[in-house]
């Protein structure tokens, strides 16, 4: 799977949610060029375990509602004489 990628305005928003982590968990500085990096790092390495745990729980909660819905349906049936 290639690098996820983000909107312009996603990705600014990514890049500023990781310097302001090293910043305030880190003490540590960040630039642009290297929260960028981070980020491409990061969905590469990651994203793929991340993409798959939510497809697994979407496919979780498809199959709840497919169970809720065959019982709603069972108990529509009308007795037979």
């Amino acid at each position: 799977m290639s690098i996820i990628k983000f909107s312009n305005q996603e990705k600014e928003q990514l890049v500023n949610k990781l310097q302001k982590y090293f910043e305030h968990e880190l003490e540590q500085e960040i630039g642009q060029f290297d929260a960028e990096f981070l980020l491409d790092f990061v969905s590469k390495e990651f994203g793929s375990f991340y993409y798959n745990r939510g497809l697994y729980d979407a496919q979780n909660i498809i199959r709840d509602r497919v169970e809720q819905m065959s019982e709603a349906i069972y108990e529509l049936e009308q007795p037979v004489n």
